[in-house]
């Protein structure tokens, strides 16, 4: 069992060894840059429900209330 863990171990260090210069070229060749404008997220829906939700349990929670006392 040591011995497999063994190889294993040299085949991915040798591996990622191999791997790196064609890795680090492709960083090396593109030149930094700021990134574009981001995406609009649609807040409409979502929000809606959010607070449709919100209010909801306000009644809710106010009413509860009003019946206790």
């Amino acid at each position: 069992m040591k011995k497999l863990v063994t190889i294993f171990t040299a085949t991915v260090i040798i591996f990622a060894i191999t791997l790196m210069p064609e890795f680090a070229a492709d960083a090396l060749s593109q030149p930094p840059g700021f990134p574009g404008e981001p995406d609009q997220v649609p807040i409409d829906g979502g929000l809606g429900l959010l607070a449709a939700a919100g209010g909801a349990y306000a009644i809710n929670k106010f009413r509860k209330n009003r019946k206790a006392e």
